[in-house]
């Protein structure tokens, strides 16, 4: 070996060791340590996982997961702690920058291509989502203040949502991004409303007009975009996730376009606490293929002139224990999917529910309801269910 080969492969170590020590560093600023005891603590199974997240942030850090380099047995309170440390804040790399301008030069949720979560995430089963949702298939947030178990929050949740748009019998409601029919189904049956449902997954609607024959409920395989008549009330819950910064505006003009002059329109969302130019690497690639979290200020520069804001309700916390029930449920029926999805899109769905839960309890996550209407209610808007 050469002088100058040694020198080259000490070189390398010592800027191994020192990236290493960094990153024990950094964990450490959360209280999580390096092979440590606590159900938190980060377990290094594998070599390698530290220069992978140097190198893509957050998306070598799940992929590292997936490969199994790196473990820990609480993965939710372990990124609770990375996120009140703001962790992912501190680790920079160029490909995040670069992901971040991907998402501002180009509309990821363009028409043509709002149709690939459908496929990519929707579509992954019907009996798969079954063993993890609730009986309703209800895909979001649940509301847990006086709830015990998940069906309670679900029915809960989806009740405040009938009482805050004040249906009435005969009603028409406009549901957008509808999932597997649980809002629309829940109006129907408990408020005597009709509803029309919009959703990009094929699997959703033929599950919805099988569960819900009988109720007049529509349920259509189409973009919001092309949505444009006449209804009473206008939902959307969970959706506007997948919408997109550059269409914002947009989506606010189909609603107004498709609201009645005295109609409610409610907006269900998780929110970012920051203006961001797109989604999480990983989830961006595993989980929601062109997702993009909004903040209040992009929701209200795109209501901007069209709506009167008459109510913001924030109860993110709550989607901390709906994301726990959700894995215990899918770890409780994990078995019967093992070799139909195997390890990898074991650890892959692990790491998504558990690391989604730590973001909302370490409130780097938001959820919220927006209530709109047109013009503003006489006397003002009185909340109801909450």
């Amino acid at each position: 070996m050469s002088k100058s080969t040694f020198l080259s492969n000490s070189d390398e170590v010592s800027a191994r060791s020192s990236l290493h020590q960094q990153m024990m560093d950094l964990l450490q600023l959360a209280d999580i340590n390096v092979d440590g005891n606590r159900p938190w603590d980060f377990q290094l199974k594998a070599p390698g996982v530290f220069e992978r997240v140097s190198a893509s942030g957050s998306l070598g850090l799940g992929e590292s997961y997936m490969d199994g380099a790196w473990d820990a047995p609480q993965l939710d309170e372990f990124f609770n702690r990375l996120f009140r440390a703001s962790l992912d804040q501190k680790v920079k790399p160029l490909g995040l920058v670069l992901h971040g301008l991907r998402n501002r030069l180009f509309n990821l949720q363009s028409l043509q291509r709002a149709w690939q979560v459908g496929e990519a995430h929707y579509d992954l089963g019907n009996d798969f989502y079954a063993a993890m949702l609730d009986r309703r298939m209800t895909y979001t947030c649940g509301y847990w203040r006086s709830a015990t178990n998940l069906e309670e929050a679900q029915e809960a949740k989806l009740d405040l949502i009938c009482q805050k748009l004040k249906l009435q019998p005969g009603m028409r409601l406009l549901d957008i991004g509808c999932g597997w029919g649980s809002l629309m189904g829940f109006a129907a049956e408990h408020y005597g409303v009709s509803c029309v449902g919009v959703t990009i997954s094929r699997e959703q609607v033929e599950w919805a007009k099988e569960y819900y024959h009988g109720l007049p409920l529509e349920f259509r395989l189409q973009d919001y975009r092309d949505t444009d008549e006449s209804f009473d009330r206008i939902a959307s819950v969970g959706m506007f996730e997948h919408v997109g910064y550059k269409n914002h505006r947009s989506f606010m003009q189909v609603a107004h376009r498709c609201l009645k002059d005295d109609g409610l329109f409610l907006l269900h969302t998780i929110g970012a606490n920051m203006r961001r130019g797109g989604a999480d690497p990983w989830i961006d690639r595993y989980i929601f293929p062109n997702g993009n979290l909004p903040s209040i200020g992009q929701i209200g520069d795109a209501a901007d002139s069209l709506f009167v804001l008459e109510d913001l309700h924030n109860f993110g916390a709550d989607y901390d224990k709906t994301l726990m029930a959700w894995h215990a449920n899918f770890e409780a029926a994990w078995p019967r999917f093992s070799a139909r999805l195997g390890e990898r899109f074991y650890r892959m769905w692990r790491y998504y529910l558990l690391s989604c839960a730590g973001g909302f309890r370490a409130r780097n996550l938001q959820l919220w309801q927006w209530v709109f209407s047109k013009e503003g209610l006489d006397g003002g808007y009185i909340r109801s269910g909450v």
